[in-house]
């Protein structure tokens, strides 16, 4: 089987995607690895630009046009390293003919298994008021906790200001609107962007984060029938 991915959103997020799902493989050759397809076009319209109302430019079209043309070479499932674009989820499992993996159901799927029952939500605008992530864990029984609006900028500042533009992310800002999240009552943290996976790059963020991007990559290697190594079996920081 082999994974396809619709790449580019944003470039850096993507090559961080196929580290992340080779790292997680336990593979003893070239061989063992699963097999990958991906498309980086970082020309995609800007998800929360148009979520917003602030863009008139659609990404839908060419996020499906893509997902096709990854199924008509081959892939089996498809992987979108990019949580905004999981507003789209329904209309692109329609459009595509192969299954798209939803990184944002089993994030609460992760969640419900180490007894997690509020956590806290660092995404973009676009994600945190379109709900992507309260409707998701509200349905499964977990408590999502948002920042307030500072905050909540903040986390922006952190993806659009430095990871988006190839600078360090600003990890006063970071720190910041984790402890307010935590002090709101959350459990774990909830690596909602995949930009914000690179602040969980070479270092871990600390304790009680879950980065939706790495979910996402152990769902796709699992999907596309790869073996995964024992140690990513948990993926919440310790």
């Amino acid at each position: 089987m082999t994974l396809g991915v619709i790449g580019g959103l944003g470039p850096m997020a993507t090559a961080r995607f196929m580290e992340m799902v080779i790292g997680m493989t336990d593979a003893g050759r070239d061989q063992d690895h699963i097999g990958m397809i991906i498309y980086n076009c970082p020309r995609i319209p800007d998800r929360t630009s148009y979520i917003l109302g602030l863009s008139e430019d659609n990404p839908l079209g060419p996020m499906t046009q893509i997902g096709q043309s990854l199924a008509e070479q081959g892939a089996s499932h498809i992987a979108i390293p990019c949580i905004t674009a999981h507003c789209f989820f329904d209309q692109l499992s329609a459009a595509i003919p192969v299954p798209v993996i939803n990184a944002v159901a089993e994030t609460g799927r992760e969640l419900k298994v180490h007894g997690v029952s509020r956590a806290g939500i660092m995404a973009t605008d676009g994600t945190v008021q379109t709900g992507l992530f309260q409707k998701v864990f509200s349905e499964m029984g977990i408590d999502p906790v948002l920042p307030d609006e500072r905050h909540q900028q903040y986390i922006m500042d952190v993806i659009y200001k430095n990871i988006k533009q190839g600078l360090p992310a600003d990890m006063d800002k970071f720190r910041e609107a984790s402890d307010h999240l935590r002090a709101k009552g959350a459990q774990v943290l909830i690596l909602g962007c995949t930009e914000l996976s690179l602040v969980n790059g070479d270092r871990s963020p600390g304790p009680g984060y879950l980065d939706a991007m790495a979910v996402l990559a152990r769902s796709s290697v699992l999907a596309c029938g790869g073996k995964l190594k024992e140690t990513c079996k948990n993926l919440i920081t310790e």
